[in-house]
């Protein structure tokens, strides 16, 4: 398997989750934060 840099995941857009009305409250420690009414998903902690 190939070694996937944070930029690398940056530029694919893996950070963007659903829309913020559809999120499960058990993900609420993996979610960064919100724009334009879609959660952005932590890299970090995924």
């Amino acid at each position: 398997m190939a070694n996937v840099s944070m930029r690398d995941m940056l530029q694919a857009g893996v950070h963007f989750g659903h829309q913020t009305r559809y999120w499960n409250p058990k993900k609420k420690p993996f979610i960064f934060g919100a724009r334009n009414r879609v959660h952005i998903i932590n890299l970090e902690k995924t």
